[in-house]
């Protein structure tokens, strides 16, 4: 088992202990010594904003060449995994969600497939939730989810405040379903849902059915019914896809 510890202070000192950066055969490529780093950040023997050693150090006691170390690090930093700050050293990022998948908006300008695959995801997820949210809402949240409704309404001519409120209102949707295990699926979700969405929410007349859409599944949870209130999100979901669907065809 690797085991490391950093004392970190105001400038991120460190201690490394034993073999957490053990060696590799030398004809490594810089994807394995990605491939390492992000493990080590995975069983928490890194932490988010963690300092590295320096270059020349973790080259050493990876047994690697600087050139492929840099390589590794810089597709780390690519992907907003790490941090290389000029002059102070390379860090751990936050990790934040909504900084890893910045990168999927590459992706998803390159290949409208991707979009299509992600609403696979979301039925099965979304759906669900919102079966679960049927159930479960309190007053409280359907009060609060009935003012989300109402800004998507107002904002279905207006594609960019209609991005902010579908946003929300899935949002409340999954907490009111009240499972964690589910929401952290939502979670990772609705950060790849917010890329897409920059994108759907501009094809005419989209905003303006899915505001209706929204009405139809805020009316089911209100009666507290499971069946309609899946029926609607999966018509909702169902109805953004073959817009899509129809734009990456036309575009073909």
């Amino acid at each position: 088992m690797l085991k490391w510890s950093y004392h970190l202070t105001k400038f991120s000192s460190y201690r490394i202990m034993d073999k957490t950066f053990e060696p590799f055969a030398k004809d490594v490529l810089p994807k394995k010594i990605a491939t390492r780093l992000l493990s080590l950040i995975k069983e928490k023997h890194l932490r988010a904003g963690d300092k590295l050693p320096p270059e020349r150090e973790l080259a050493a006691m990876m047994q690697v060449s600087r050139p492929s170390l840099r390589e590794a690090l810089q597709a780390l930093a690519l992907m907003n995994i790490i941090e290389m700050r000029q002059g102070d050293g390379t860090y751990v990022t936050s990790l934040e969600p909504e900084l890893l998948v910045e990168p999927l908006d590459f992706v998803f300008s390159l290949d409208d497939s991707t979009l299509l695959e992600l609403f696979e995801a979301r039925k099965i997820v979304e759906v669900g939730l919102v079966g679960l949210a049927a159930q479960r809402i309190t007053a409280e949240e359907m009060a609060d989810l009935e003012c989300c409704l109402a800004k998507s309404l107002q904002s279905a001519d207006d594609p960019d405040a209609f991005l902010l409120a579908d946003l929300e209102l899935h949002k409340k949707i999954g907490l009111a379903a009240r499972n964690p295990i589910m929401q952290r699926f939502m979670d990772s979700i609705s950060q790849l849902g917010r890329v897409s969405r920059a994108r759907t929410t501009h094809i005419p007349g989209l905003t303006q059915q899915s505001a209706e859409d929204h009405r139809a599944i805020v009316a089911a949870l209100k009666n507290h019914d499971v069946e309609a209130a899946r029926q609607a999100m999966l018509q909702h979901l169902d109805s953004v896809e073959r817009r899509l669907k129809d734009l990456v065809s036309s575009q073909k």
